[in-house]
């Protein structure tokens, strides 16, 4: 229990807080409420949101209570930290859309039912309905000093910036502040957690909080996660957010992303998102430095977040992945895995009855992009250089039939060691 903010400390992970010997105190309690707000502007929460997921457990598991607060109301508004233009405005059915895929995954990874630290999870907008605009104005908005509002960053470079900024978001900072005030009455929560952009939101709900309930609370602010060339953490090469969802990131893709993990930042990353000791990440920093070509660290890095993600079949899955498209056997999966897997390579669709009557193989593989005629076709077979299924292909005389599909639909072929085309016989 006490160790839980040394642990913080250790991985980094509190970039500054409003009161140190506070906040130390307070997480040296045996339970204190904490909350952590999510904005519902998608289905599923992003690997980005996933730092302050973890903190959360972390803290569960130190025997604190968590409580996600779901914007329902300030989703509505669209928080301008760290956004160079206005957001699109959401209507009232797709934030409560997003606001349900979010919270299932948020229930995998939190526990809603451990006895008195058991999760909460609230919708402000449950609160914000019950006022009229001139009642939050009288009773929240003369609490708030102009001058304090335009100096928060996220206000003063809008301002500056040709897009400026309207009401409704510069209003926002008012609404989350009264989430805390609102969060502290109902909840006795003391703590707010959140990414280092939701620094002035957070001191503005502190401030907010000890003038109307009279009552002094903490905030900490994780730092940003970002890669080794200083861009923000959680995009894939091709600009893609990674999602944790897995019907919109797969268990291999997500394994893959943290496998390329740079040298430089899996360190780091190894503490802010594992559960692994100190002494397991510093001997697996200790085998990056003096074999960095086995890349034990990023497999240990990919393994144990996309496990936290997506449980254990989902590592296995994603490791099988893996070995697939570096020349194991593909057998016995499905279209979906392999269109996870091979997503990113040239295909072809084929007409079923084909497959039905019998195939020649030169004539497969020379309708796909990596054989560019069937003279080509022909000397790759004959070098002993075509793979089906990653299964060597003997005599350029094979007829392929549905029993070389690979899946349901699909066989994968491939030429040299990497050289991949996926056919789909529909």
């Amino acid at each position: 229990m006490k160790e839980i903010y040394k642990d913080l400390i250790s991985r980094g992970l509190i970039e500054i807080s409003s009161d140190e010997n506070g906040v130390k105190e307070e997480l040296n309690k045996k339970m204190i409420t904490f909350y952590c707000g999510f904005d519902p502007t998608a289905t599923s929460l992003q690997i980005g949101n996933f730092l302050s997921i973890v903190t959360m457990m972390r803290l569960q598991r130190a025997g604190h209570r968590p409580i996600c607060l779901m914007g329902g109301a300030t989703g509505m508004i669209g928080d301008p930290s760290g956004k160079s233009s206005e957001r699109v405005l959401l209507d009232a059915d797709t934030i409560a859309k997003n606001i349900a895929g979010q919270k299932k995954q948020l229930e995998s990874f939190l526990d809603f039912n451990c006895g008195e630290n058991s999760a909460i999870l609230v919708n402000n907008y449950d609160w914000f309905k019950e006022f009229s605009f001139l009642e939050f104005l009288r009773n929240v908005g003369k609490r708030f000093r102009l001058s304090d509002m335009l100096a928060k960053d996220s206000v003063k470079s809008r301002l500056s910036s040709d897009s400026g900024i309207s009401l409704t978001e510069f209003m926002y900072q008012t609404l989350q502040s009264y989430d805390f005030k609102f969060l502290n009455e109902k909840y006795s929560a003391t703590i707010q957690i959140g990414g280092s952009d939701q620094w002035g939101n957070i001191t503005a709900g502190i401030d907010l909080t000890r003038k109307m309930n009279n009552t002094t609370v903490y905030g900490m602010v994780t730092p940003l996660v970002t890669d080794s060339a200083g861009k923000k953490f959680g995009k894939s090469e091709g600009g893609t957010s990674i999602m944790l969802d897995q019907n919109l990131t797969s268990p291999y893709q997500m394994y893959q992303f943290l496998l390329n993990s740079s040298d430089e930042m899996v360190d780091t990353y190894l503490k802010f998102f594992t559960f692994l000791s100190t002494e397991e990440i510093n001997e697996l920093k200790k085998s990056t430095q003096e074999t960095p070509h086995e890349r034990k660290a990023q497999k240990k890095l990919a393994e144990e977040i996309t496990k936290l993600v997506h449980g254990q079949k989902g590592a296995d899955a994603a490791l099988r992945a893996t070995k697939i498209f570096f020349g194991e056997t593909i057998e016995n999966v499905t279209d979906s895995e392999l269109s996870a897997i091979f997503k990113d390579v040239p295909s072809v669709t084929m007409d079923r009855n084909q497959l039905a009557k019998g195939i020649n193989i030169i004539d497969l593989i020379s309708s796909t992009p990596i054989f560019p005629s069937k003279g080509e076709a022909r000397r790759s077979l004959q070098q002993k250089g075509v793979y089906l299924n990653n299964i060597q292909v003997e005599s350029p005389d094979m007829i392929i039939n549905e029993s070389n599909l690979a899946s349901e639909t699909t066989i994968v072929i491939r030429k040299g060691k990497k050289n991949y085309s996926v056919i789909q016989f529909k």
